[in-house]
């Protein structure tokens, strides 16, 4: 739950086997994860209940935050082809430009890009290509 409402999230066939061995032996209205001492989980127990801090530093990744992680996510879905309009629903956003904040372009895509802006201009008619003009001389 993000915000204190519901809402459908999709799961990744990669994580079923992680579901089953959490929710094994447990009752349907029993929390899938708790707390650092049993009670809830929330964003600021998540740090603690996952030892987040040493894990991140055996990663050698000491910069890397659990929102940052959101970022990448929602980027790699968008990068999946999952439709920005569905996006909101699954980040738990009011808006579309919540969203669109999460989404980050990485190298990959800026060279692509630019890929693809060289082949429309080098297939452009110059002014004195004629033959090739179908529209409007401006």
């Amino acid at each position: 739950m993000n915000g204190r409402r519901d809402r459908p999230v999709p799961m990744l066939d990669a994580l079923e086997p992680i579901l089953e061995r959490l929710t094994d032996g447990k009752e349907p209205d029993d929390p899938l994860l708790c707390g650092p001492r049993g009670g809830v989980l929330t964003t600021a127990t998540v740090p603690d209940a996952t030892d987040w801090d040493d894990l991140v530093a055996k990663l050698g990744f000491d910069n890397l935050t659990r929102h940052g992680l959101r970022h990448t996510g929602a980027t790699w879905m968008a990068d999946a082809g999952i439709a920005q309009h569905v996006l909101p629903e699954i980040l738990g956003h009011q808006s579309i430009e919540t969203t669109n904040g999460y989404l980050h372009p990485d190298h990959r895509h800026l060279a692509e890009a630019a890929r693809q802006a060289n082949q429309l201009l080098s297939t452009a008619p110059t002014r004195r290509d004629t033959t090739r003009r179908t529209g409007p001389r401006l």
